[in-house]
């Protein structure tokens, strides 16, 4: 990140060539006989392959062509069938051996028998246990305070009242002047410095350029190009058209208003399009025979139909109504039960009865007073106007000793009282500056060099 103090950045470039020479070049010591290390990174060039490439490719060197041959259609045999009967019998039908099954009796409590026309007489245990007391109240131990009034006046001395000593106030006195306008009996003078300095001057009259007369040029105009004169074209032929030539072909003869189409398509007879009559339909005579090939050479076997090997049932049959009772509906009857009632504690402490009675302690108490306010001893913001005249003298206004504005020499192309010397690189002029002393004649002035950017 060094940058050479001595190869500025430069607007306009003197010619000069540039200085190489750093701080690393100055302090860094030479060893003569250590070279720098080799470079192994190789060069970024293309490698041209020069062996012929053989198109043989691992799928062609392993997967070698085989023939093939088709496969063999197998024809399939014409089915005949059997002759005789088939037989039914299966190896369950064989070693199954069937046992006389009994029913199974039902394993269950003796029933039992409810009564429900007695009455229940009973306690229930939390009736028993938790009995209702009799709770006399408590006396409130609370120690009554009748409120007195005091019989001494009520003191409305504060302590502010008694710590605060009046004094005299002594308001500053005000150097404001008072805000009113004052009115000049003078006339008003409208003269201003542009209408006394201003000098009207007559106008000369404004100066109208001649219009120059187009001369035209006698020297012949070069319309050589540097197209034409580099570019001459290399001798050769033109090539042929194979266009054929547009060769009108015209006639004398008169037009008979004859064509091609109407000498080849003349109109022709056409006739009408003859309607097809559709045959009356005429059922074939005999009786249709509705025999087909899978009735006449279906062949019907005598099969009896697979007996199921399951236990007998030893349902029997009977004329008797059915009871519709069951051991449920004999056990389990609906009873005539009620809701019990909630057991609710007796309340110890009676409703009050008659009218609210609003009147609390505070207000049976309470005692109003009359109140007398506090005397504020706050002074009175008056402002106090005093007749004195004001006196606006400030220590900036005494003392502050205008001054002339001087222009700065370097808004003036050429500034008056220098002398122009050079121009550097960046473009800075420098001017010379000329003491009283001394003037343009002398051999040498007194130097005082100024850079204004240009």
């Amino acid at each position: 990140r060094h940058r050479c103090p001595h190869k500025p950045t430069r607007i306009y470039d003197n010619g000069q060539q540039p200085c190489l020479t750093t701080e690393y070049v100055e302090k860094y010591p030479k060893y003569s006989n250590i070279s720098p290390p080799r470079s192994l990174k190789p060069k970024q060039e293309y490698q041209v392959h020069r062996g012929k490439m053989e198109g043989i490719t691992t799928f062609k060197s392993d997967y070698l062509p085989y023939d093939i041959v088709k496969r063999p259609f197998r024809i399939q045999e014409e089915h005949k069938p059997k002759t005789g009967e088939i037989e039914l019998g299966t190896t369950y039908q064989k070693d199954y051996n069937a046992h006389k099954i009994q029913p199974v009796t039902l394993v269950r409590p003796l029933e039992r028998k409810h009564t429900t026309g007695g009455k229940l007489d009973t306690i229930p245990t939390y009736q028993d246990d938790y009995r209702s007391w009799e709770v006399q109240r408590r006396e409130t131990s609370k120690v009554e305070h009748m409120y007195h009034p005091p019989t001494a006046k009520f003191g409305n001395a504060t302590t502010f009242q008694d710590d605060f000593v009046p004094r005299e106030l002594n308001p500053r006195q005000s150097f404001k002047p008072p805000c009113v306008a004052k009115l000049s009996d003078v006339p008003f003078d409208g003269a201003t410095s542009h209408r006394t300095s201003y000098i009207a001057h007559q106008l000369e009259p404004k100066f109208i350029r001649s219009k120059e007369e187009y001369k035209p040029s006698n020297q012949p105009f070069e319309d050589l190009t540097t197209h034409r004169n580099d570019f001459k074209g290399l001798p050769g032929q033109l090539p042929k058209s194979c266009k054929p030539e547009n060769a009108k072909v015209g006639s004398n003869v008169h037009f008979n208003g004859v064509t091609e189409f109407q000498d080849r398509f003349q109109p022709w007879l056409v006739s009408l399009r003859e309607v097809r009559k559709t045959k009356e339909y005429v059922p074939p005579p005999g009786n249709m025979d509705f025999n087909s090939t899978s009735h006449l050479d279906y062949v019907k076997h005598e099969i009896s139909p697979a007996v199921p090997i399951r236990p007998v049932s030893n349902g029997r049959r009977t004329n008797a109504p059915f009871q519709g009772t069951t051991t449920t509906k004999e056990d389990f009857k609906a009873w005539g039960s009620c809701r019990q009632e909630i057991i609710k504690k007796q309340q110890e402490i009676p409703k009050p009865t008659g009218k609210f009675y609003d009147l609390t302690t505070f207000r049976s108490h309470y005692i109003p007073h009359q109140i007398i306010p506090a005397q504020s001893f706050k002074p009175a913001h008056a402002i106090v106007l005093n007749s004195a005249p004001f006196q606006g003298e400030t220590m900036y206004g005494i003392e502050y000793t205008p001054k002339k504005q001087e222009i700065c020499p370097a808004n003036y192309p050429s500034p008056p009282g220098y002398v122009y010397v050079n121009t550097d690189s960046h473009g800075h002029k420098f001017f010379r500056q000329l003491t009283p002393e001394f003037s343009e004649s002398n051999i040498n002035p007194i130097p005082k060099e100024v850079a204004v950017v240009s």
